[in-house]
């Protein structure tokens, strides 16, 4: 077990890279020991790594695919054995479409493929983290648990060429709701932090399309956002700050989705 088990510990899936590593690299630079989860090999993510470290997080990686069962259970298993416990679970993991197509077109293996990672994967991950945190709050009272799950605009902005994406994030939407009014009573708040256009991986594609959109007026904040927006909000809810607003849809979004005449 980890040395520096006082300090509290997060588990952001998909944290090694994108919105995932700014929520890891805010998570440790408050205080945070860090699991990170991701599909690579833990070799090629030597400078991820080292860049938490250096923030004086104790690291450990979770190599394996959310939407599986058996790789859920040894991921927190493995936490367990180094840590020992667990206070945040950051539900960041998600994939896009392998290709974009019309839903008149759209496979029944691509949704499968995006809703089995967007949300089955943090819908049971997040059933077996919150039974531990159950526990684990039986026996801490006065210790902070929480679940953020990292959502999108597309939850209710509409995509016809990704409409799985689009499913899958609607579905997680109401998975936060859903785990916060269950876990109500044992006082673990519950959240969903709705990122808009953010520079990523993920986005890189849409570069062009997204640069002109936001000059002409997209977003009220002039301009993309980035992972570590996204990690600022979660942050501040992982630390306590909005013990009050479980439930609560935290939107980081540029003013994107305000509607406007």
């Amino acid at each position: 077990m980890s040395i520096t088990n006082t300090k509290p510990v997060a588990f952001v899936t998909g944290g090694s890279r994108g919105i995932g590593f700014g929520c890891a690299s805010k998570l440790a630079e408050l205080g945070f020991n860090i699991a990170i989860n991701g599909m690579r090999d833990e070799s090629a993510l030597a400078e991820p790594i080292a860049t938490l470290k250096a923030l004086g997080a104790d690291v450990v990686y979770c190599q394996g695919d959310i939407g599986s069962a058996d790789a859920r259970a040894a991921m927190l298993e493995k936490i367990k054995a180094h840590f020992g416990k667990l206070n945040v679970l950051v539900n960041n993991a998600g994939v896009a479409p392998k290709e974009r197509k019309d839903i008149l077109e759209a496979s029944e293996e691509s949704f499968d493929y995006v809703v089995g990672t967007n949300v089955k994967g943090p819908y049971f991950l997040s059933q077996a983290a919150a039974k531990w945190m159950i526990e684990q709050k039986a026996a801490t009272p006065d210790a902070f648990f929480s679940i953020i799950n990292v959502g999108s605009i597309s939850a209710t902005v509409v995509s016809v060429n990704r409409g799985e994406y689009c499913v899958s994030k609607s579905g997680v939407a109401m998975m936060s709701q859903l785990f916060a009014a269950r876990l109500g009573e044992y006082d673990i708040p519950v959240y969903e932090v709705r990122p808009g256009v953010t520079k990523t991986d993920m986005t890189s594609g849409v570069t062009d399309k997204y640069d002109a959109l936001i000059e002409d007026g997209l977003c009220i904040t002039k301009r993309w956002g980035f992972p570590e927006d996204i990690g600022k909000a979660v942050g501040s809810l992982a630390s306590g700050n909005f013990p009050y607003s479980t439930g609560q849809v935290i939107m980081v979004d540029g003013g994107l989705t305000m509607p406007r005449l």
